[in-house]
């Protein structure tokens, strides 16, 4: 049930209930046939919903700001004040230097020719089993294979990873059952941040080395060590996970897509483009206005907690003609928000990339078809991706 109040629409939808989590796309309709901002009762909090706004938004840090944290849960913001995640400019900037060189492209191209080779690997064994689950066999292994390495993660805590990056993303939801019960896998994700930061036990040459090297020269205070180790390591698996499980997903239910990829592996840059823009592995953060302001001339004061919903822009209707089709040869496919935009864009989303586009060239050349079964997905606050999905690949001839 909507109700409009003011000049701000309001909405009752829960963007975090399970239904929601599950089928967010009707309710992303619905916000914004609404308007470009929206009140969100059940969240206390407002909703850009269309892409020219939340692009717009993204933009300007300094009155959309992401000093005061990007979660709707109070306490973690506290905790993510001064971040890389929770500042602006100049500290975010600063905070982002200190790793920044080892993510250019140009920094990225020697691991190129790896994580072919990975992917190569890994989808020659899949497809002589024929069967395997997209996401636990798949999704899940190439990046849980390259970002440990790539962040320096020793080999002892790497079990513990993607249950602590999940609960990473969901404490950034409102302060529900999922956000209390990721608390304790937080909390022991920056414990293990923290004592590996005193302990150094990283491997030498990696980001990690180079944030501790960055303490050593007094570019950062040690106690920012621990944040900037974890910056990468929950975007880079999660985000990455979800896209890819996703991608095999969307193919095996268009395989028209799937062919034209095959006849023109060229295209897949644009169409791993389109898949992080329909199926927008983070649904969004929030942000704290600074100052009385307006959006579309719809009033929004100072000091509210704003949501920006890139997953709800992503399939705005005014950017993306016919928006709920899949369609890899899209033009402005490339023009999505999935991985943020401005100073606060995903740092990592050049590595994502690689990942990607190595998955899908190994996948193209070996498979013909994916028979896909029922997808199960992740119930989190933030993230979009499939828990499981049970596939059957056809060998390409």
């Amino acid at each position: 049930m909507t109700t409009s109040t003011a000049a701000v629409p309001t909405s009752e939808i829960d963007l975090y209930s399970d239904e929601s989590i599950r089928e967010p796309y009707e309710g992303y309709r619905e916000l914004r046939e609404l308007g470009p901002v929206v009140w969100l009762e059940q969240s206390q909090a407002y909703a850009l919903t269309r892409y020219a706004e939340v692009r717009e938004a993204n933009e300007n840090w300094r009155v959309f700001s992401s000093a005061e944290g990007v979660s709707l849960t109070p306490f973690v913001n506290s905790i993510l004040r001064g971040s890389t995640l929770g500042s602006d400019p100049p500290l975010h900037e600063h905070l982002r230097s200190v790793s920044g060189d080892r993510l250019t492209p140009r920094a990225l191209r020697p691991m190129r020719e790896r994580i072919a080779d990975i992917a190569d690997h890994l989808v020659e064994e899949l497809v002589e089993r024929g069967s395997f689950d997209a996401v636990v066999d798949l999704a899940r292994v190439l990046p849980m294979t390259v970002v440990p390495d790539f962040i320096g993660v020793p080999a002892d805590a790497r079990g513990h990873l993607l249950a602590w990056a999940g609960a990473a993303f969901d404490v950034m939801g409102p302060d529900n059952s999922r956000c209390a019960h990721a608390m304790p896998l937080q909390g022991e994700l920056f414990g293990y941040a923290a004592r590996l930061a005193q302990s150094r036990d990283v491997e030498p040459g990696s980001l990690g080395a180079g944030i501790l090297d960055a303490v050593d020269s007094g570019r950062v205070d040690a106690a920012q060590a621990p944040g900037l180790l974890l910056d990468y390591l929950a975007p880079g698996l999660d985000t990455t996970i979800g896209s890819l499980g996703s991608a095999v997903w969307l193919f095996g239910r268009y395989p028209q897509q799937w062919d034209r990829v095959r006849t023109d592996p060229s295209i897949i840059p644009n169409a791993y483009n389109e898949v992080v823009r329909l199926e927008t592995p983070v649904r969004g953060f929030s942000r704290i206005t600074t100052k009385d302001t307006h959006v579309a001339g719809l009033p929004i004061p100072a000091g509210a907690r704003v949501v920006l919903l890139w997953a709800c822009a992503n399939r705005d209707e005014r950017q993306f003609p016919a928006p709920d089709e899949f369609d890899v040869t899209r033009e402005n496919a490339a023009s999505h928000v999935g991985f943020g935009y401005g100073v606060h864009g995903c740092a990592g989303q050049g590595l994502a990339r690689l990942e990607g586009h190595a998955l899908l060239t190994a996948l193209a050349s070996r498979v013909e078809r994916f028979t896909v079964g029922e997808p199960v997905h992740v119930m989190n606050n933030v993230i979009r991706a499939l828990a499981s999905l049970p596939v059957t690949v056809t060998p390409a001839a």
